[in-house]
């Protein structure tokens, strides 16, 4: 779908909005996840340029969260589009965009739900769900391709080196748009389901892209998620061996959904850390390796 049928698309769709209705970013934690857990990391923004920025669309401008090494006017940076989960873009996906730039990368999180409306004012999750169902993923998909291109014209993102990460919501989004975006180098998707009923705003899950997939993706989840059962893995893994991107998912047995959301109960450190490492490994792997902090001072 082009840049132009998109457009017409958000604009004649009555479940989309031309008019903005998060015009900023949340201030802190989403109000349904508070109070947060005594284990809440954060990274500062030492060696980083970090903060909010305004970022064209097919249709309007949105908000988003972006960060990179302080290397210097001429240094670009591979670029990861990290992807929220239900919760919108709020203090925990922002501090993962500041530990991604402190790894060596230009990341960008996009307000994802910013023409259907703020989810971080609202208390109760099953209050969220119905802004969040409202949300094509084709206007996801060509948010996705605009924050890649918004990277790469502010001269420190390089988008020939991109991939995509994203949370629970966003987690299923990572394997779409790895399907969207074949130029991609990877992705790693955290505990996203790969299976759902079809509808005219959601007519794909992961599962259906699965086997035609090019992107190499890494699915990383846990053995104790009550929303994503274990036989979807194994599902999604007979349909990833049909295709050629060498996709992988590794499953932590004792782990719960939401196992590296470290502001919440569900946080499991040492699964956290381990997927972690392994999520950079694999950009890395798949030839978007951080910059180093040697070369962020050239």
């Amino acid at each position: 779908m082009s840049q132009s049928e998109i457009a017409s698309l958000l604009s004649e769709n009555p479940l989309t909005r031309r008019r903005l209705l998060v015009t900023t970013l949340a201030s802190g934690f989403a109000l349904a996840v508070r109070p947060v857990a005594a284990a809440t990391i954060t990274t500062d923004a030492a060696g980083i340029v970090a903060g909010e920025v305004r970022m064209p669309t097919a249709d309007v401008e949105i908000p988003a969260y972006r960060a990179y090494p302080d290397g210097g006017p001429k240094q670009k940076y591979p670029v990861v589009l990290v992807v929220q989960e239900i919760f919108g873009v709020h203090e925990h996906i922002k501090d993962l965009c500041r530990r991604l730039a402190k790894a060596g990368y230009f990341a960008i999180a996009p307000e994802m739900y910013a023409r259907q409306g703020d989810v971080s004012k609202v208390a109760e999750i099953k209050d969220i769900m119905p802004i969040v169902q409202k949300v094509p993923d084709a206007q996801v998909m060509s948010d996705l391709d605009a924050a890649l291109a918004y990277a790469e014209k502010s001269g420190h993102g390089d988008a020939k080196h991109a991939v995509v990460t994203g949370f629970c919501w966003g987690g299923r989004i990572t394997w779409l748009y790895a399907a969207h975006n074949p130029r991609l180098k990877a992705g790693v998707a955290w505990y996203g389901r790969f299976v759902g009923q079809p509808n005219d705003l959601q007519p794909k899950h992961a599962i259906d892209v699965a086997p035609t997939l090019k992107v190499p993706v890494l699915g990383l989840y846990g053995g104790q998620d009550q929303g994503i059962p274990l036989d979807t893995v194994e599902q999604m893994r007979t349909a990833l061996a049909k295709g050629a991107s060498k996709s992988e998912i590794r499953v932590y047995p004792d782990a719960p959904h939401g196992f590296n959301a470290d502001y919440r109960p569900s946080y499991r450190e040492a699964d956290a850390k381990d997927a972690w490492a392994r999520a950079l490994d694999w950009f890395a792997s798949h030839g978007a390796a951080g910059v180093k902090a040697a070369a962020r001072k050239g």
